[in-house]
């Protein structure tokens, strides 16, 4: 693997698989098929996954409290009514934030509760139940604005100190994942519900396993080597391990996209039952919720910045519970901290005393912005030698065909084969870049097709394919 411009890169630059599939896949209108698994791939040649990382735009609310580190887990919600984004935090006095460009952000009102793990339920018709929270570990709560809130008599999904919240708004379907103990340590749990008031608990889904381990002490003495880096306050080598802090768990056009904060333990800390360390998000995906596939070869998908960036993100790096969708991007507002033990314990835990220890920066964390392009994760990419993909076979969906793909310095090309892999047509070449080009063909096209079967080629040469579609985008 090598990391080259926000890109994790497979060394692996030509494979091909082949794929049967009994009957037809069912593709639905609008919605973005992407090439994170092989679900609709049916063969593969000359052509070269590569994960891409989401461009850092640093941090956009800091602390306005000195020594107080401002925190979230959650992800911004329009608010139609108000006309604004709103985020709630945790770490500070003041929990409600809002902001009418995502950008700059202001104090909102005050709450009258805690609530950091929050989202706005599209489908609700009562008013006074469209904002819905998960209350770590002590149940949930709904609200009219986001700020005066009510708690229900709900019972909690069992948790330690992390959690994360989303929904599916094609499903109903509200999506809670909690932190609990698994084979190395800390775990993610998950819980889902269509009412909000009856959960299902699928117990542990993601955890880590021996291939982190083994990664994770590689990462951990490149970290110790690379002086650019925010190196830990201790080290000690029988405590390294690798278990996962959080993960933040979201639909995306009929998957489910996770970003697992995997902590890397370095060393003990002095009179306290805890570690030094740092945190790597990785990037993984599911077709069910319950089983899941990293991408990247666990390469990191947000990694720390370099201390003389000025950035916030050194050491400990959190995901969102999920990205938002602003045009043809995806914007990510995660939590990025300085030091991970950056207090002395003075005393026998737990009746001592936190002492922050001296000469560290006391605005050590904030909420920071990374972007990612529409479908951006994982790209099927060709040099100059070209390369091809074909999908399974498919029923046609109504619509127009478009794709997602940057042939800017090359040229992507698209034909429809009938049933028995016969061409049908084929487009005119794409040599541009971007997130919706609509497929143009040379003759007759696609749009007396709908419902025959049929499958798609992809000629790829020096360019980028992200997905593609029929019809308008339903959105994620």
């Amino acid at each position: 693997m090598i990391s080259l411009h926000g890109k994790i890169v497979a060394t692996l630059v030509s494979f091909t698989a082949v794929i049967s599939a009994a009957e037809p896949v069912s593709l639905k209108q609008g919605q973005a098929q992407l090439f994170l698994d092989d679900f609709i791939v049916a063969k593969i040649a000359g052509v070269t996954r590569t994960m891409h990382q989401p461009r850092k735009l640093g941090a956009v609310i800091r602390s306005p409290q000195p020594g107080k580190t401002i925190q979230t887990r959650s992800a911004p919600q329009w608010d139609p009514v108000a006309k604004v984004y709103k985020l709630w935090v945790l770490g500070i006095d003041q929990w409600l934030w809002e902001s009418r460009d995502g950008l700059h952000w202001m104090p909102g009102a005050k709450p009258n509760m805690r609530t950091d793990l929050v989202v706005v339920d599209p489908l609700e018709k009562d008013p006074g139940r469209r904002f819905k929270a998960a209350l770590a570990n002590s149940g949930f709560a709904i609200s009219p604005d986001g700020a005066n809130w009510t708690k229900l008599d709900v019972p909690r999904i069992p948790s330690s100190d992390e959690s994360n919240f989303s929904f599916n708004p094609a499903e109903g379907l509200f999506i809670h994942t909690v932190k609990r103990g698994g084979k190395y340590g800390r775990s993610v749990a998950l819980a889902t519900s269509r009412d909000f008031k009856n959960w299902t608990d699928y117990g542990l889904i993601f955890q880590s396993d021996d291939l982190d381990q083994k990664l994770g002490v590689e990462n951990i003495k490149a970290r110790l080597a690379d002086a650019s880096l925010r190196l830990p306050f201790h080290n000690n080598p029988k405590v390294y391990r690798v278990d996962v802090y959080n993960m933040g768990a979201f639909y995306y056009d009929g998957i489910y996209i996770g970003l697992p904060a995997m902590y890397h333990a370095t060393g003990p800390v002095p009179n306290y039952p805890n570690t030094d360390g740092f945190h790597l998000v990785q990037l993984a995906m599911s077709r069910d919720l319950k089983n899941w596939k990293r991408l990247g070869d666990r390469r990191p998908f947000i990694g720390p910045s370099r201390i003389d960036s000025g950035a916030y993100d050194l050491t400990q790096i959190l995901p969102p519970s999920a990205p938002v969708v602003r045009d043809d991007e995806l914007w990510f507002y995660y939590t990025g901290l300085k030091y991970r033990a950056s207090y002395n314990y003075v005393g026998n835990f737990p009746k001592g005393k936190y002492v922050r220890k001296p000469g560290l920066d006391p605005d050590d964390g904030a909420v920071c912005l990374a972007v990612l392009r529409l479908d951006g994760f994982i790209s099927l990419d060709a040099g100059r030698e070209g390369g091809r993909v074909r999908t399974v076979q498919f029923r046609v969906p109504e619509g127009k065909l478009f794709v997602n793909a940057d042939a800017g310095l090359g040229r992507l090309q698209v034909e429809a084969l009938d049933a028995k892999g016969k061409l049908v047509t084929e487009s005119v070449p794409l040599n541009s870049d971007k997130t919706r080009h609509e497929v143009q063909w040379t003759k007759g096209g696609l749009a007396k097709l709908p419902g025959r079967v049929m499958s798609l080629r992809f000629k790829i040469q020096d360019a980028s394919l992200y997905s593609f579609w029929f019809g308008e985008r339903s959105g994620q």
